[in-house]
């Protein structure tokens, strides 16, 4: 079935798709991985975009309930140069295509992948559209031109949790005040503005007994529970646009031990006064090379962003640098000179992705036993 591809800026690209029918609109970004297109797809953070994988073969080794990082699929498509639609490994239980068409999600193959991704990492990350309905050139170029966009939009708000539960050993139980979560040495409230899974995981596996909460849990709400810790998730779009947010995490400042991650990251930056802006093309792929600039040692780390913190718009009596990405310098993390809060702007919990930075999820622990 063909299928095109229409960017903003009046680029196409033709292929074919190998999920049957179907529209999406989005902004279209790539995301370097060699492997983990399921943890890919299942990523909360990728809500509102089409995601093209630079690996030329998807779909080699099927899929599996063990490696979903959520209950669905999150991108409005996926794009690939070939599909294998004959997986093999001994961990599969169904292949790409079921699993995409199950979630009503449209998969794309045959197009030039790699000049997609050249075209993007030189004009930028642009909004765009995939179809099999309309193959009218001038039709799709228009339909994404007249697209939102996720600046400033609140897009936190479609993959939140709709209601409090605890991470049990069978995974997600529906309650509060930590009465479904697996006992634990410290209580840690995890905002959910989008998580993956395997964070919840490592929590747990370090004595953590983790209650979910929504994104828009006060803080009264979560002091109320006293927990020992704070977690902050990542989480798709712009920052600045979800409301209330942001005063929520500057009541909760000093009060208890806070640990951000991506959007939980940047969500700190603007409770400690800061702004973010939108990089260029952003950082998607389990391949990005960050340095700790507290130890001096270098990370391989898997990422997903689109926004980052300006770091000047920070005060630097209070807040200090501890990351950077060696490919653009751009902040990968810091933390708060006077109240006990540090966040990364990458994924430490892998789920794709190297563990390089995992210790940072037992730096959190040393941090609420103190």
């Amino acid at each position: 079935m063909k299928a095109l591809i229409a960017l903003e800026d009046g680029r196409t690209f033709a292929g074919r798709s190998f999920t049957g029918p179907g529209e999406a609109i989005g902004e279209i970004v790539f995301n370097t991985s060699m492997t983990g297109y399921q943890e890919v797809l299942t990523d909360p953070s990728y809500k509102g975009q089409i995601v093209t994988m630079t690996y030329p073969l998807i779909g080699n080794y099927g899929v599996n309930d063990e490696d979903m990082e959520s209950t669905s699929i999150h991108p409005g498509a996926f794009l690939v140069k070939e599909y294998n639609a004959v997986p093999s490994n001994f961990r599969s239980q169904s292949t790409l295509a079921d699993f995409l068409r199950s979630h009503r999600v449209l998969g794309v193959e045959g197009l030039d992948t790699r000049a997609l991704t050249k075209h993007i990492r030189q004009r930028g990350a642009l909004k765009g559209i995939v179809s099999t309905l309309d193959l009218d050139k001038d039709s799709l170029i228009q339909k994404a031109k007249s697209w939102a966009g996720l600046v400033g939009d609140d897009m936190v708000s479609r993959v939140t949790c709709a209601e409090a539960y605890g991470w049990s050993e069978q995974g997600p139980a529906i309650g509060s005040n930590f009465v479904s979560a697996k006992p634990g040495s410290y209580k840690v409230i995890a905002l959910d503005y989008g998580l993956k899974f395997n964070q919840l995981r490592l929590l747990t596996d370090r004595g953590c007994q983790v209650q979910v909460v929504p994104a828009q849990t006060s803080a009264a709400d979560i002091l109320a529970m006293n927990p020992d810790g704070i977690f902050l998730s990542n989480g798709p779009g712009d920052p600045a646009g979800v409301p209330g947010v942001v005063e929520t995490i500057q009541t909760l400042l000093g009060k208890k031990p806070i640990f951000g991650i991506c959007l939980g990251h940047q969500i700190l930056g603007l409770a400690y006064g800061g702004t973010t802006y939108k990089l260029k093309f952003g950082h998607r792929g389990s391949n990005q090379p960050v340095k700790d600039l507290i130890t001096g040692k270098i990370e391989i780390t898997a990422q997903n962003h689109g926004f980052c913190v300006d770091m000047n718009s920070l005060d630097p009596n209070d807040v200090e640098l501890t990351h950077i990405n060696l490919n653009d310098n751009s902040v990968e993390g810091m933390r708060h000179k006077k109240y006990p809060a540090f966040s990364v702007q990458y994924h430490p919990e892998n789920a794709p992705g190297p563990h390089d930075s995992i210790y940072l999820f037992d730096r959190f622990i040393e941090m609420m036993k103190a």
